[in-house]
């Protein structure tokens, strides 16, 4: 992975150590030579992170929507800053920039960009990691609510499988290097649901 695109919050959280993920983060992929590729806002966890891989010398990409400039706070020190028309063509020219994904904590916003580049997967769309930095167990729910699916037989067992969780950066980024999407031939079978 030489470009790695993360989803986070807008805003900081309620907790310390959801600033602490986001620099350590950012250092590990410094540290490994990834560029990082973020929604371009100089706010919130977003910011933080982008500070901290810009402060390690590493490349930044930020993708923004015109509409967003001024309400996110578009970030003026990138290595490079990408202003779209919608909120669809960042996420696409987020994902095309990229080789990976990760979600730090955040809103609505950034479970429906995780969620859509997921699903991508799930249609064999593309092979690319998703990963979750599942940072004082923010994630938890979340992963309880796809088992549930899966239960319920919603959800694939190998598509559910498809979402990486760790709560440490450097094994998150060392499970997606090894990571191997499944062959999706047919994501959706009958007979079984």
């Amino acid at each position: 992975m030489k470009h790695v695109c993360v989803f986070a919050g807008s805003n900081l959280g309620a907790f310390p150590e959801y600033e602490a993920a986001a620099r350590k983060l950012g250092s590990a992929l410094v540290a490994r030579g990834c560029a990082l590729v973020y929604g371009g806002a100089k706010v919130g966890l977003m910011g933080v992170l982008a500070d901290t891989v810009l402060e390690a010398g590493g490349h930044v990409t930020g993708v923004i929507p015109a509409g967003l400039v001024a309400k996110e706070v578009a970030h003026d020190e990138l290595s490079n800053l990408r202003v779209v028309d919608s909120m669809h063509e960042r996420k696409a020219t987020m994902a095309d920039l990229s080789d990976g994904v990760i979600a730090l904590p955040g809103g609505l916003g950034t479970l429906e960009e995780l969620f859509e580049v997921l699903t991508w997967t799930q249609l064999g769309l593309h092979a690319k990691p998703c990963g979750i930095l599942n940072v004082r167990g923010y994630f938890d729910q979340l992963l309880s609510f796809l088992n549930h699916a899966v239960a319920q037989r919603f959800v694939a067992r190998e598509h559910r499988d498809m979402l990486l969780s760790e709560v440490d950066a450097t094994k998150l980024l060392d499970r997606m290097e090894g990571y191997r999407a499944p062959t999706v031939e047919k994501w959706l079978d009958r007979e079984t649901s």
